[in-house]
């Protein structure tokens, strides 16, 4: 058995109202790899948040290789060996790649930053995480994975002996992803102790070496991966066995409700296909395939050169957002926290922000219909808040999930665009989503779901529309789609 290096021993947190932690154990050992499981609203980020010096404790201790720790703040986490590459991105967009690795301390020659010395050792930690980026490029000018991958190198540049990654694949590409493992694993071989998150259980059979579960707040049961397997691990996790991990409802889908013609601009090409009514379709493709464009090219958030798009027969002629969600098309954005919420507003005033014409006359809004339609969707969705008027941004990310979604059924679309609507959201908030999906598909709603999940695609989709290089590689039936031939499709054979 590896050395206990740190112990969090009978941790409690209390918010207002609100008992986020209940007498949790964790214990991190050397040169191991702990998972951190539970369903979003567990209490793991918040539990992660004490070791790293962001929350105080309400009770219990910590220990680091068996002496009581005191942890004031993050940069004493930091100073102790602590180190956490939080879920949401901590970069400043006008600097640069290596000015934000060493920002607030960079290496200085006769009291000066010693600018060669900064940018050598950035590119060092790049070419570690075989990133082929300049260290002075600016980091506006990346994209999400290559930002996640910048905040993973400055944790590395701490050379911390426990490293806390929270969802740290989330946007990552597979190849970004596999860089990433490798990196753990020397890390791991170097004698670090790594507290990984993540909701993706194919990666914590791959890479961690024990798990440790929570479930609302308390401590459910530590085990070694070797010991364990998914169905008992989501047992675990949300206190019921999934029969279903992908409910599927078979609807017969034969009328065409939404129609694209020779769809094209600067980022897709030659785009035509139809949208059955009740149905889900799927679309596949590796990063930079032209998915989220395609969508924001129906949604008329970039222009196109030319396209024909037809509505229930009715040709559209869609410039803007505003036009789109006029003529019944709704979307929900991949990055719910900065295209989708308002995260310092309430769950009411989200949820109605896109629909507040339908509840106002003149420059008055009817509080009435608003709380009305907010609290129907609250209940037919399970949104799990104290009140409509809490803030977004106290909710779990499941929930925050469901509000996004939410926003955009407040404008009753016909036509509900999905984009990765499950990124960041654990296994039984996941299968919630997946039902209320299938809600949907029952009222007659046309879904385009963009995923990165095979699995997912597979597992809900009637159709999949396969992108290569902003162009339709293929369209598949449910009944002929496998992962081999998306992936086939996918890479442009």
């Amino acid at each position: 058995m590896s050395e206990v290096v740190l112990r969090m021993e009978k941790i409690s947190k209390e918010f207002p109202g609100v008992k986020a932690l209940d007498q949790v154990d964790l214990n991190v050992y050397e040169s191991k790899v702990m998972a951190l499981l539970g369903e979003n609203g567990a209490g793991k980020s918040t539990l992660m948040k004490i070791l790293s010096g962001v929350y105080q404790k309400t009770e219990g201790e910590l220990y680091l290789l068996g002496e009581r720790l005191e942890v004031t703040g993050p940069k004493d986490a930091m100073e102790k060996g602590i180190a956490i590459i939080h879920q949401e991105l901590n970069l400043v967009e006008e600097l640069s790649i290596g000015e934000n690795i060493f920002m607030g301390r960079a290496p200085k020659k006769l009291g000066r930053i010693d600018w060669h010395t900064l940018y050598s050792e950035a590119e060092v930690l790049l070419k570690k995480l075989n990133l082929d980026l300049n260290p002075k490029t600016l980091v506006k000018g990346l994209s999400i994975g290559h930002k996640q991958m910048v905040e993973i190198a400055k944790a590395l540049s701490f050379d911390a002996r426990i490293i806390i990654m929270d969802e740290p694949t989330d946007a990552l590409t597979d190849t970004e992803t596999e860089s990433l493992f490798k990196v753990i694993r020397e890390l791991r071989d170097q004698g670090k102790s790594i507290v990984y998150i993540s909701h993706r259980l194919p990666e914590i059979f791959e890479i961690c070496d024990d798990i440790t579960v929570l479930r609302d707040g308390q401590f459910i049961g530590e085990a070694s991966v070797a010991s364990i397997n998914e169905d008992k691990l989501i047992e675990m996790m949300v206190g019921r066995k999934l029969e279903e991990q992908y409910p599927y409802l078979k609807q017969d889908s034969s009328e065409t409700i939404f129609e694209i013609k020779q769809l094209e601009n600067a980022f897709v090409r030659d785009i035509t296909f139809e949208l059955r009514k009740g149905e889900i379709l799927g679309v596949a493709g590796l990063m930079g395939a032209g998915r989220t464009e395609l969508a924001k090219s129906i949604y008329g958030a970039i222009r196109n050169t030319s396209a024909e798009m037809y509505l229930e027969g009715e040709s559209l002629n869609i410039k803007s957002e505003a036009d789109a969600l006029r003529e019944g098309i709704a979307y929900v954005s991949e990055d719910r926290k900065k295209d989708g919420l308002v995260l310092g507003m309430s769950v009411k005033n989200n949820m109605s922000l896109s629909s507040l014409k339908k509840y106002s006359r003149g420059i008055q809004v009817s509080k009435r219909a608003e709380k009305e339609m907010v609290e129907g969707y609250r209940d037919s969705m399970s949104i799990k808040t104290p009140s409509i008027d809490q803030k977004v941004k106290n909710l779990s990310g499941g929930n925050q999930q469901k509000v996004s979604i939410g926003k955009a059924l407040s404008c009753e679309p016909k036509v509900l665009i999905l984009d990765e609507p499950t990124r960041g959201v654990d296994v039984g908030a996941k299968k919630e989503i997946y039902e209320l999906m299938n809600a949907f598909k029952e009222k007659g709603m046309a879904i385009l779901m963009i995923s990165s999940e095979i699995p997912e695609i597979l597992g809900v989709c009637d159709r999949v529309m396969v992108m290569h290089e902003g162009r339709i590689a293929g369209i598949l039936d449910r009944k002929d789609a496998t992962q081999e031939k998306i992936m086939r499709l996918a890479i442009g054979v």
